[in-house]
């Protein structure tokens, strides 16, 4: 069997909003990610990421929400890669 046949896609998600190389639909996404409440959670990081002087210097560091809802400072792999579902 050739490899180029076996790593197609097989069913391309052709909705509005999908996007044509994965076939993924990202709508939900973009209506979630652009709420209010995911807006402020994002500044409110961003905030932190800057006065703490990590904020685009690339040094792999994140800030992170903890459970208690203090900011902590953790490396950018185990900060993204939490909460993530399984595939």
């Amino acid at each position: 069997m050739d490899i180029k046949k076996r790593n197609k896609i097989k069913a391309k998600n052709t909705r509005k909003g999908s996007n044509k190389k994965t076939g993924r639909d990202y709508s939900k996404e973009k209506e979630y990610q652009s709420s209010p409440g995911r807006i402020k959670y994002r500044q409110e990081l961003n905030a932190a990421n800057r006065k703490a002087k990590t904020y685009a210097n690339g040094d792999g560091m994140d800030m992170s929400h903890t459970k208690s809802g203090k900011i902590v400072l953790e490396p950018q792999s185990k900060n993204r890669a939490r909460n993530r579902g399984k595939k």
